[in-house]
């Protein structure tokens, strides 16, 4: 979707929701549309950084399938042991490939909640993963 779609989505969303249209519709277009670029660079960035660890990680003679399984099971324990709303938000974002908003929509909690909530989680299992020595 491109952004002049989103930003209609944007205002027949606000219709929707029984707002009142924005007194000057072009100012309010250019600070969504503002907005949107500004979400869709951070998440490029976040998309490099994460493939530039990922290469990092990466070692040349990668032992085998062994490993990746020890760790596929370490996380999957890591998993079971969290609460369920930090389970679940986890699982919809790294599983699901769900962004924040789509999390936040599907759970019908706020976008900061699903944030902060995604944060303890990561932090939780990767404690755990630590403790376990897998990672």
């Amino acid at each position: 979707m491109d952004g002049v779609q989103q930003v209609r989505l944007r205002l027949l969303e606000r219709a929707a929701d029984g707002q009142e249209a924005p007194r000057d519709v072009s100012a309010w277009a250019a600070v969504v549309a503002s907005h949107l670029a500004m979400d869709w660079h951070r998440a490029k960035r976040r998309q490099e950084r994460l493939g530039e660890r990922l290469a990092s990680l990466r070692q040349p003679d990668h032992a085998s399938g062994e490993d990746s399984r020890l760790l596929s099971v370490a996380v999957a324990r890591g998993l079971d042991e969290l609460p369920d709303a930090q389970r679940q938000i986890l699982v919809l974002r790294f599983y699901a490939d769900l962004p924040v908003r789509g999390i936040a929509e599907e759970l019908g909690i706020p976008e900061g909640t699903v944030k902060s909530r995604l944060h303890t989680a990561v932090r939780a299992l990767r404690a755990r993963l630590h403790e376990d020595e897998v990672v």
